[in-house]
């Protein structure tokens, strides 16, 4: 694929860089100006559109846009991962990517976009590859050396040679997001897993390594049978992964990059219980409503969870709250309209459970919108991985024969996990006359 041209907006063109014959600036600029002005919010502002012949692709970061146009059919996923990649990058250079940090390292910008895309192509993108030739004096001046990395033209762009660390260890986080969502009546309406493992690694020279995970597809190839094994679905390695001989043999081997990276994402699409299931039973008066909140852990009983935060949505015209919980603290925020219980330590098969009374004005409408919002559950659990992901093994050969210690730690946390509410209204009876 290539890109034809690329683009950053404010409410003006602050940066623009063409590779190939492309759209004149000031048509791009006028086009996709109408675009956003046409978009009644952001949800109708679509990344990928097509004007004419010309193809746009765009993300968005606070008020900043990144935009790349192509007039043929290109790969429309490199072109966004290129995207994201550069926003990683000028977070490495300027910390704060926002409309002043670009005016004031536009020469920087420049010669980034030069190396990193080349004719249209792109090229290097690892940030700490591209620091060693490309960095700011504090007069602001573009300092290069005098010859360019052979990271840069090698096999191993994401890596230089003659790194030396005194320690030689790496670490790997497993990081696993639950998305859940949950009916008023209890029924799991969707459930996924959203899986990542993160790298720092201190090793020194040029170092191959070797993961083994308990994955379902190289069991079932090699013909042995693990009820312990996860199958694994959209899995996204990064770049130091050798691809090719994943695909064959489902072998994970590669030469990792100095320090923190992303090695690789997946997804689970499996019927998981609620981690902490959340029962609220919601009564409305005429001038007040109570809250009675159960909280409930279904994990095992070694695992704990940690700063667990249950938000239960309140009317907007609610006042005078009053809490009273078995654990922990209860507060309101004002702004969101929501009652906050917060939870320390929230151990496994465990449940508590939480009151609240709030009042409410005489007159007020009866179908309150505010009340349709979904209560939200917020959570971490060390040492746990809901899926059942593990490390094997992680072999490290260097040439030099040095011993490295590997240092693998579980973390599983909330993802999109919500359960709807229901109300039930009790109206004030009526004295009867005698």
């Amino acid at each position: 694929m290539h890109f034809q041209s690329y683009s950053m907006f404010y409410s003006q063109e602050l940066i623009q860089r063409n590779y190939r014959e492309a759209s004149s600036s000031r048509n791009v600029r006028e086009i996709f100006k109408q675009r956003v002005l046409e978009a009644h919010d952001e949800s109708d502002l679509k990344p990928i559109f097509q004007d004419g012949t010309c193809n746009y692709c765009f993300i968005r970061h606070g008020d900043l846009y990144f935009i790349a146009t192509v007039t043929m059919n290109a790969n429309v996923a490199v072109i966004m991962a290129f995207l994201y990649k550069l926003l990683a990058v000028f977070k490495e250079y300027f910390k704060s990517v926002e409309e002043e940090s670009v005016k004031d390292n536009f020469v920087l910008i420049y010669e980034l976009l030069d190396e990193m895309m080349d004719n249209g192509y792109p090229q290097a993108t690892e940030p700490k590859i591209l620091k060693e030739f490309i960095n700011q004096s504090e007069a602001n001046v573009v300092v290069r050396p005098k010859a360019i990395p052979t990271a840069v033209t090698g096999q191993t762009p994401w890596r230089s040679e003659g790194i030396v660390h005194k320690k030689n260890e790496i670490f790997l986080d497993v990081i696993e997001f639950a998305n859940c969502l949950i009916s008023a009546e209890g029924t799991v309406l969707h459930a996924e897993i959203l899986g990542t493992i993160k790298m720092k690694s201190f090793l020194s020279g040029m170092p191959e390594l070797k993961l083994g995970l308990n994955d379902k597809v190289l069991y079932e190839a090699r013909g042995r049978r693990n009820k312990k094994t996860v199958d694994m679905e959209d899995v996204c390695f990064h770049q130091c992964v050798r691809h090719s001989r994943f695909e064959t043999s489902r072998t994970i081997s590669f030469i990792p990059p100095d320090g923190e990276f992303d090695f690789m994402t997946y997804r689970l699409d499996s019927k998981v219980r609620p981690l902490i299931w959340v029962e609220c039973q919601i009564e409305t008066y005429p001038t007040r409503i109570e809250y009675l909140v159960k909280a409930k852990s279904n994990f095992k009983r070694r695992s704990t969870a940690n700063n667990v935060r249950i938000s239960v949505p309140v009317p907007y015209d609610a006042d005078s709250p009053k809490f009273k919980s078995s654990v922990g603290t209860v507060g309101y925020d004002t702004e969101a309209s929501m009652m906050i219980w917060k939870i320390q330590s929230f151990p496994g098969q465990k449940q508590y459970i939480m009151r609240g009374h709030f009042g409410l004005p005489s007159i007020r409408d009866e179908e309150d919108a505010s009340m349709d919002r979904a209560l939200d559950v917020k959570f971490e659990i060390p040492y746990f991985t809901i899926s059942g992901v593990q490390v094997r093994y992680l072999k490290i050969t260097e040439k030099s024969g040095y011993q490295a210690l590997p240092w693998v730690r579980y973390i599983t946390r909330n993802g999109n996990y919500q359960i709807r509410l229901s109300l039930k209204h009790n109206k004030k009876k009526k004295s009867k006359r005698v």
